[in-house]
This record gives C-alpha cells, structure tokens and sequence, in this order.
C-alpha cells in the first residue's frame, strides 16, 4: 500500500491514538520514514495535544493584551477586508 501526504494527514489523529489496522499503520510508517513534511505535520500534531491537555494556566505579562489589541487594530486599518 502506497500513500500519499493527504492519505498520511487523514489518519493523523488514528495513528496517534493507535487505532490503524496494521497494514494500513505499516504504510504510514513507511511513508513518515521518507517524508520530511509529512514528520513534521505529525510532530506538530503531537505538541498541539500535549498543550491542549495541559491544565496550567500561564499569565500574561502586563500590557500583552492592550499590545496585542492596537497590533491587531493597526493590521486591520493597514489590510482592510
């Protein structure tokens, strides 16, 4: 079985979660050997769930949200719709 990076970024989540049947595992496997973009979506993937599931909570510095709020003002006035 041969995949290609879209068939590999569908079973992204299964892989992770050990739910492939074997055959289909093999070839993703096969492919993540060989495929640089493809290690890095599954990377990625992977630290997205591992900060999803992190319960801490981090606090801003001061002034981080009236910063980010004039940043984002300027962005839009600068790339109206």
């Amino acid at each position: 079985m041969k995949l290609d990076c879209k068939h590999v970024w569908e079973h992204i989540s299964g892989y992770l979660d050990h739910q492939l049947d074997p055959e289909l595992l093999a070839a993703i496997e096969k492919h993540l050997e060989n495929c640089e973009v493809c290690a890095a979506v599954l990377d990625s993937t992977r630290n997205v769930l591992v900060l999803t599931a992190d319960d801490r909570t981090y606090e801003l510095p001061v002034g981080y949200s009236q910063r980010l709020h004039q940043r984002l003002r300027t962005i839009i006035r600068e790339h109206p719709g």
